[in-house]
């Protein structure tokens, strides 16, 4: 996720990011750790429904010189205000592989018309993927990731199947790939202008 967002903005971070289906905050907080000191300043939301970010995470991101809020809200209603138009980036952690086909197209069609760029970080939807998955008890998950691995993995995202939703306009550079062993990578970039 890092290196993705280095590409988007390889001189200056993007000084506003907004985390969608962000948890706990924890990730986002692992990304700011990781990110160049051009990134310090950066204003950072992080948009969840349930709002389950801990006050030692913002704590944390604060000391790190970023500047985070939360907001509690269903990603489409966020999406949905006016004065949400205008973002560096938006990035998403395990988070689309929950939508349908028809909810993510509306999805990515309303973050495409507000950032600069877009990273998401999915299961790799693979046959490898899949055998792991069934064993992540062995590596002390409770029964709820040793459900939800496997069914996250049949959910994911293989090939080019989420540049597939993205609104087709030639703004934008598209690149999907594998990520580590168990990942899938899809950032969205507008081009710059020649």
């Amino acid at each position: 996720m890092t290196r993705a967002l280095k590409t988007a903005f390889p001189r200056q971070g993007a000084q506003r990011l907004a985390d969608i289906g962000a948890g706990d905050g924890r990730f986002a907080l692992h990304m700011a750790r990781t990110l160049p000191e051009t990134w310090r300043g950066t204003n950072l939301l992080l948009v969840d429904r349930q709002a389950r970010t801990r006050s030692e995470v913002l704590q944390d991101l604060h000391g790190l010189g970023w500047c985070s809020t939360t907001i509690r809200e269903d990603v489409f209603q966020w999406l949905g205000r006016p004065e949400e138009t205008a973002w560096g980036a938006i990035t998403s952690n395990l988070f689309l592989h929950h939508f349908t086909e028809a909810q993510l197209r509306r999805l990515l069609e309303g973050i495409a018309g507000r950032v600069q760029a877009f990273v998401a970080l999915e299961p790799r939807r693979s046959l490898l993927a899949y055998f792991f998955s069934r064993f992540v008890g062995v590596i002390g998950c409770n029964h709820v990731t040793r459900h939800d691995a496997p069914v996250s993995v049949r959910a994911g995202f293989s090939g080019f199947e989420l540049s597939g939703l993205w609104p087709p306009e030639p703004r934008w550079s598209l690149c999907e790939r594998p990520a580590g062993l168990f990942g899938h990578l899809f950032l969205a970039r507008v081009l710059p202008r020649t």
